[in-house]
């Protein structure tokens, strides 16, 4: 008969941790599918009401390990991380989780249901907050990105920051976890938090939807012209001289095309080349004279060794203006390792609104757009060198920081994608920079900043998630003494 408990008890270990590894592949990663991380915490969540503290542990430690590895291929073959990395990047997430789980359980078990439905997405927040803190990589990890083609949620970002959007997501779970466990015994009390719960979501995507059908603020368009190409001469660094100089006319030579198809501002990605001084008046010679003569505004991402110093820069050549330079802040270690970081802005006063550029990486992180959003940016252009299998995932993160910090956005990515969105999230135009030789794209997009809370108040929300993972150890605290 113990036998038989205890087959049954370890089957249910399994189909929970199954189950929760499965959607969390699926619902995180490069191609996440919106709806499944909604409900991946639910299978561990319930295992836990009806398990011991240990075996609760191990079984989220588990599902949430396996399914991380949906990032194994990418952080081993394409960014060749140490092992140390891939170890913390499977690991931590994986013992926050686990930790997280207790706290929900140990909580619930000892009647504080209200905590309990707040104290596991408050501390997973927490935990996204204070890794974008101290990682190099910023916020390239935070669920929130999960939820990128979810529209009406994603406006979310606009008052909380994507600290909202993962709180919400396990908030929802909880809720279920606890509802189900309570149905019997204190059925009022579970359909409170569970209406609760779903009165928040409601809000939330009221909100987004009229958010989606307000016009922004009215202002002009722009048209703008966006080229990449991924063909195998041109996948790396041109060297400094005749090949980064033959591969800046090609590239020139598709920004006229663009241009006289009305292209106002041409962005091409970062790093084409290397350009080492005094050369890099050579690589001016080739710009600066299409956009006087186009009237369009050009910006070129190289690799600028101004000894003792390098840079992955991104030159921006206006017509009848001097050459302005753009560093870029946040490198991705080690491929970056050699270029000095960048420490000053650059924005542009047009006609038709204030324009920013930033490189690449520079948009995983929220201060930085945020810093844009309070010079009153309504435009940020991007050059941008993607991996090809990250192109979605990597591609769309600049995505939410318009939202946030209320810009629209025009990127073009080697190896990624030519998108265009406006300051609420939704693509405008887009295309695959391996759609042709030389791909282009050009659209119309509105230059208009939009003030949002996010932009207003920064992180608050993270603040709050930490004040409330405080509280829920208190009362955890204060309830020691009472048996589950």
């Amino acid at each position: 008969m113990a036998f038989a408990f205890d087959s049954r008890r370890i089957a249910l270990a399994l189909l929970a941790v199954a189950t929760s590894a499965v959607l969390i592949w699926f619902g995180t990663g490069l191609f996440p599918m919106w709806p499944l991380m909604w409900i991946a915490p639910l299978p561990v969540l319930l295992f836990a009401t009806r398990s011991s503290w240990w075996a609760a542990a191990l079984a989220a430690f588990a599902a949430w390990a396996v399914g991380g590895l949906n990032l194994a291929h990418y952080f081993t073959a394409l960014l060749h991380a140490p092992l140390a990395l891939r170890v913390e990047v499977a690991a931590a997430p994986a013992v926050m989780f686990a930790l997280a789980v207790l706290l929900f359980r140990a909580l619930l078990k000892r009647g504080a249901w209200w905590s309990a439905l707040v104290s596991f997405p408050a501390a997973w927040v927490s935990y996204e907050y204070i890794l974008n803190l101290s990682s190099p990589h910023g916020t390239s990890l935070n669920l929130s990105y999960s939820e990128l083609n979810f529209l009406p949620v994603l406006q979310l970002v606009s008052i909380t920051g994507p600290w909202g959007i993962s709180f919400l997501l396990f908030l929802f779970s909880s809720a279920l976890a606890i509802g189900i466990h309570l149905r019997t015994t204190a059925p009022k009390q579970a359909l409170r938090i569970v209406s609760a719960t779903l009165g928040v979501i409601v809000l939330v995507l009221a909100f987004g939807v009229v958010r989606l059908a307000s016009p922004a603020a009215p202002g002009q368009e722009v048209r703008v012209g966006l080229v990449a190409s991924d063909l195998p001469a041109n996948q790396g660094v041109a060297a400094p001289g005749a090949d980064a100089e033959h591969l800046f006319r090609d590239y020139a030579a598709a920004a006229a095309k663009l241009a006289a198809q009305g292209a106002q501002v041409i962005v091409i990605p970062e790093n084409l080349g290397l350009v080492v001084d005094p050369d890099a008046a050579a690589t001016d010679a080739v710009f600066q004279p299409l956009a006087d003569k186009t009237h369009a505004t050009i910006i070129v991402g190289v690799g600028h060794v101004a000894a003792p110093l390098s840079y992955n820069e991104a030159r921006v050549y206006a017509p009848a203006s001097p050459v302005q330079l753009y560093a870029k802040h946040h490198l991705l270690p080690p491929f970056e390792s050699k270029f000095t970081p960048g420490t000053t802005r650059l924005t542009m006063q047009e006609p038709k609104g204030i324009w920013g550029v930033a490189i690449c990486k520079d948009m995983d992180f929220t201060q930085l757009s945020r810093q844009y959003g309070e010079t009153g940016a309504g435009l940020m252009l991007v050059p941008a060198w993607d991996f090809v299998l990250d192109r979605f995932q990597h591609g769309h993160m600049a995505v939410m920081r318009g939202v946030e910090s209320g810009f629209g956005l025009a990127r073009a990515a080697r190896g990624g994608y030519l998108t265009v969105t406006d300051n609420r999230g939704r693509v405008l135009a887009e295309t695959q920079s391996n759609s042709a030789p030389f791909a282009t794209l050009i659209a119309d997009v509105p230059a208009v900043h939009d003030t949002t809370l996010y932009l207003l108040f920064g992180d608050w929300f993270a603040w709050v998630a930490l004040a409330v993972l405080s509280l829920a150890l208190l009362r955890l605290i204060a309830l020691r003494g009472r048996s589950e």
